[in-house]
């Protein structure tokens, strides 16, 4: 494992790779669930070059989608949510509750794909930033209820970075 600190309008960002280049974690400074950094393995803000270009094309020159090589490491629950996440189209939205119909699961499903979705390791890439509460209010995101409306601000066109 490798780990890179790439500069974006949310702040330094922590690419966390595999030697095969394989992005396993994204995270954002102060980021809820953020792992130690100690098990990033060595610094080398050179590695991940791609994941690095297309961050910046999202912020700053419109990317939609991302198509560099991930590795999520959880349970087959999370990894379930997870996949189901990247399923939800640039500039919308759904509940933690829809998402759970979505994937045949029951009604009460909402918190433990809350739970899921909070453990995201690759947040912006994995848009975990796209599920909102029953009301639509911006709940429950790792990098602050700030950071997700700008992303999500950022993704409707009414606020560009």
């Amino acid at each position: 494992m490798t780990y890179a600190v790439v500069d974006s309008p949310l702040g330094p960002l922590t690419l966390v790779g595999t030697d095969a280049g394989e992005l396993t974690g994204l995270y954002l400074d102060r980021q809820r669930y953020r792992p130690d950094e100690a098990t990033f393995g060595d610094r080398d803000d050179t590695i991940l070059p791609a994941v690095a270009e297309q961050l910046d094309e999202y912020f700053h020159h419109g990317r939609s989608t991302f198509d560099v090589p991930l590795r999520l490491a959880g349970t087959a629950f999370q990894r379930q949510i997870w996949s189901a996440l990247q399923d939800i189209p640039y500039g919308e939205t759904t509940t933690y509750g829809g998402l759970a119909a979505a994937l045949g699961l029951k009604p009460q499903s909402a918190r433990a794909v809350g739970l899921a979705n909070g453990k995201n390791p690759i947040s912006i890439i994995v848009p975990c930033h796209r599920l909102v509460g029953s009301t639509g209010s911006l709940t429950g995101y790792g990098g602050g209820i700030e950071r997700k409306r700008a992303l999500l601000d950022h993704e409707r066109g009414d606020a560009l970075f």
